[in-house]
C-alpha cells in the first residue's frame, strides 16, 4: 500500500508550439509556386483532474517533473503540424494547487473529474503562407512557436469527510472509527499510534452513509507545529462536522482537555469553531456500575449547561451508545451539505 502523503512540490512545463514551416509550392508546370508553408501544432497543457480512486500525493514524491507534449512543425502543401497532446495528472480530491514561488492559490480541487489547467501549452508558428503580400511574394522566413507555461507547484492535500474525529492521542479515535465502520486503523495503547489520516464509511440501517476520518492525534500547542501539529489540522478543515473524542479515564481533566482541543482550533483556523459538533465522552465502560447513572450527571454537570445536550457518554470498546451518537450525528451531517450546496467550475484555467 503507498504511504500516505498529504503535500509535494513538483514542476510542470507545458508543450512549446511547433514553428511554422517556410516552403514553396513546386510542381511540374509551375516553376514560381507561392509560398505553402504550414502552421505548427500547439503545444499540450498540463492538466490536474480529482481522481476519487486516488488517495494521496505519494507518486509526486518519486517524480517531480513533468513535461506535455510538444507540438510539431508545420510542413508544405499548407500542412498544420499535430498538436502535442495534453499531459494529465490525477490528484486526490481536496488537493489544494498554488504557485510554489508566490503563493497564490490556483484551484482547489473538491469534486470527483473536476479539472485544472496548470500550464498552458504554446501557440504554434505561422508558416510563410501567412505572409506572402502583393509586394512580398516569396517570405523566406515563418514564426516560431510560442513557449509552453512552466511553474512550480505546491500541492497540498485535505481529507474531505462528513465528520472529523478531534481528540488528544489515545482517545479512543480509531477504536471509535474501526466500530462504526469498516476502515481498520492501527490500534494500540499509547500516544500517536495513528501517524496519518484514516477514512471510513458509516451506513446506517435506513441506507444513509457518511464519511468519518480519523486524524493523528491534538497535543497542546498543535497549532505551532508541535507533536503532529499542522499534519492534522490541516485536515479538519474540510470536514463539515466535529466530533469531540474525550477520555472519561481523565475526568478531573476533562473539562480543561476539551478547552484546549477548542483553542488549538482557534488559533490554527477560528473558523474551525463555526462547524456544528458533538461532545463524545468515551471509556464509559470505566465507570463502576455501582451508581453509574448518577456519576455521569456528576461528569455532565463539569460543562457549561448549553453544551451539556451536545455531551453523549459511550465506549468504543464495548459498543455502548455508538447507535445514539450516529444517529445524533447524521441531522447535523445532512443539514450541513445542504448548507454547502453550490454551484462549481467543473473544469477552470489560471
Amino acid at each position: 500500500m503507498a504511504r500516505f502523503v498529504d503535500q509535494a512540490k513538483i514542476y510542470v512545463k507545458a508543450g512549446d508550439g511547433g514553428s511554422g514551416c517556410v516552403s514553396f509550392r513546386r510542381e511540374k508546370y509551375v516553376p514560381r509556386g507561392g509560398p505553402d508553408g504550414g502552421d505548427g501544432g500547439d503545444g499540450g497543457d498540463v492538466v490536474l483532474i480529482a481522481d476519487p480512486q486516488i488517495h494521496t500525493l505519494y507518486d509526486f514524491h518519486h517524480q517531480v517533473h513533468f513535461r506535455a507534449e510538444n507540438g510539431r512543425p508545420g510542413m508544405g502543401k499548407k500542412m498544420k503540424g499535430r498538436d502535442g497532446e495534453d499531459l494529465i495528472l490525477k490528484v486526490p480530491v481536496g488537493t489544494l494547487v498554488k504557485d510554489a514561488e508566490t503563493g497564490e492559490i490556483l484551484g482547489d480541487l473538491v469534486k470527483p473529474g473536476q479539472r485544472l489547467v496548470v500550464a498552458k501549452g504554446g501557440k504554434g508558428g505561422r508558416g510563410n503562407a501567412h505572409f506572402a503580400t502583393p509586394v512580398r511574394q516569396a517570405p523566406r522566413f515563418a514564426e516560431p512557436g510560442t513557449s509552453g507555461e512552466e511553474r512550480w507547484l505546491i500541492l497540498e492535500l485535505k481529507l474531505i469527510a462528513d465528520v472529523g474525529l478531534v481528540g488528544f492521542p489515545n482517545a479512543g479515535k480509531s477504536t471509535l472509527l474501526s466500530r462504526i465502520s469498516s476502515a481498520k486503523p492501527k490500534i494500540a495503547d499509547y500516544p500517536f499510534t495513528t501517524l496519518e489520516p484514516n477514512l471510513g464509511v458509516v451506513k446506517l440501517p435506513d441506507g444513509e452513509t457518511f464519511i468519518v476520518a480519523d486524524i493523528p492525534g491534538l497535543i497542546e500547542g498543535a497549532h505551532l507545529g508541535i507533536g503532529l501539529g499542522h499534519e492534522f489540522l490541516r485536515h479538519i478543515e474540510r470536514t463539515r462536522v466535529l466530533l469531540y473524542i474525550l477520555d472519561l479515564s481523565r475526568e478531573k481533566e476533562i473539562w480543561k482537555d476539551f478547552k484546549v482541543l477548542r483553542k488549538e482550533l482557534e488559533h490554527y483556523n477560528p473558523s474551525l469553531l463555526q462547524k456544528d459538533f458533538l461532545i463524545a465522552l468515551n471509556k464509559v465502560d470505566l465507570v463502576a456500575p455501582e451508581g453509574k447513572k448518577e456519576k455521569l450527571k456528576e461528569i455532565k454537570k463539569l460543562f457549561p449547561e448549553n453544551l451539556r445536550e451536545k455531551i453523549l457518554f459511550l465506549s468504543a470498546v464495548t459498543g455502548e451508545g455508538l447507535q445514539e451518537l450516529l444517529y445524533k450525528l447524521y441531522p447535523l451531517v445532512k443539514r450541513a451539505r445542504e448548507g454547502e450546496e453550490k454551484p462549481w467550475i467543473e473544469e477552470m484555467s489560471i
